[in-house]
């Protein structure tokens, strides 16, 4: 079975709050909710799926009773900040099976006024905890070690944070505005080498979320119709060392499934949202997508090449993680987000792709440097 145009995102929303200290988790996500149904022009009468990941407070049945909704299909698949692009693609499995015919997926979080919630303690747990490891060093290990197989410098991995900055100058909403050079970036502090500051995400609260329908219930409402073509997703770790490479991420298989089923290839992308936890996760899974070769990079991403209106790539629209939001250290949803409004033509006039009729949306979950997840969707603006 095959998804390819069997679901259409018919709602999003992004909520507008970076600080959200009046607010808890569940109101956020009942916030989001609301807001993706009524841009979709449905009502919560008529969800009968639901999709969540660990930030949903008490998990999927505890948020089906607070959002008072009657489903007859769950899933609280926990893959991390890629959660949301795999409830994407399993969305439009449910549909396409008939188990469901609406689906709400959510997130929402508060890392900025309150607490994010017990993560999971992984099997290699102790053996790893004693050596420190956090996002930060995880994420570096691999950004050195990129450098030092591939001759990737600092000033590249830069351009990543120039580009999502020139982007959210047009955000009001972004948590960063100002738009940033590549000396300004090089001059920030050292987080965790070679890693700066403005190598490093926005923390925010707020959330975000997306209704995913039928092709026939799309087709009845009153919106550009955005369709899942192909999808993609895989795991990867450092299996105790063996066959161990830090310069690839598990894209390199989520990316060529989801390309496969869609029947396109990088080069027919017009618009790509990509996960950028750090600019480093950016530059590895551009390679890793097949945009450029192992290795290249740094040259891809350099001058201005993923700036809209300036560059053959441009990337998150909205600002990203890096500059706009993060919302419970978890990008995968805005990713999606600003995917379909830049289908739909309805991103800010200053960055949105002229003719922009097919997206690319990615996302890890976890520690690029340890296990994590990673999830793939194409998507497709249709006549």
């Amino acid at each position: 079975m095959t998804i390819k145009g069997k679901a259409y995102i018919a709602g999003i929303y992004e909520h507008p709050t970076r600080y959200a200290p009046d607010k808890s988790t569940a109101q956020l996500h009942a916030e989001v909710a609301k807001g993706a149904l009524e841009d979709a022009g449905l009502r919560s009468e008529d969800v009968d799926g639901y999709f969540c990941g660990r930030d949903a407070p008490g998990g999927a049945w505890a948020m089906v009773d607070y959002l008072g909704l009657k489903v007859r299909h769950v899933d609280s698949t926990e893959s991390g900040g890629c959660s949301y692009i795999m409830h994407l693609g399993h969305a439009a499995e449910a549909i396409a099976s008939g188990k469901c015919s609406v689906a709400l997926v959510t997130l929402a979080g508060k890392p900025r006024t309150g607490d994010i919630g017990t993560k999971a303690v992984g099997a290699e747990e102790d053996f790893e905890a004693a050596y420190g490891a956090t996002t930060h060093n995880a994420y570096a290990m691999c950004a050195m070690r990129h450098m030092h197989d591939f001759g990737t410098t600092p000033e590249q991995l830069a351009w990543i944070k120039v580009a999502a900055s020139h982007h959210a100058q047009y955000n009001p909403n972004a948590r960063l505005q100002d738009v940033v050079t590549v000396e300004e970036v090089l001059a920030s502090p050292m987080i965790s080498d070679p890693l700066r500051r403005m190598d490093c995400c926005v923390v925010t609260d707020g959330g975000g979320a997306i209704v995913v329908t039928s092709k026939e219930i799309a087709q009845s409402l009153n919106r550009p119709l955005v369709t899942l073509t192909g999808h993609g997703e895989a795991m990867k770790g450092p299996r105790g060392g063996n066959r161990l490479d830090l310069t690839y991420s598990a894209g390199a298989w989520s990316g060529p499934r989801a390309f496969q089923e869609a029947g396109v290839v990088p080069q027919d992308i017009k618009y790509a949202s990509i996960y950028d936890s750090f600019t480093i996760t950016v530059l590895m899974q551009l390679e890793d997508l097949g945009f450029c070769e192992k290795g290249q990079g740094g040259k891809f991403v350099s001058d201005g090449n993923l700036i809209s209106g300036v560059g053959k790539l441009p990337f998150n629209t909205d600002g990203g993680g890096l500059c706009n939001n993060h919302p419970v250290n978890r990008g995968g949803m805005t990713k999606i987000i600003e995917a379909v409004r830049q289908l739909r033509g309805e991103a800010h006039p200053k960055v949105q792709v002229p003719g922009c009729d097919l997206a690319l949306v990615h996302g890890t979950g976890g520690l690029l440097g340890l296990r994590h997840g990673a999830s793939t969707a194409i998507l497709e603006r249709m006549q």
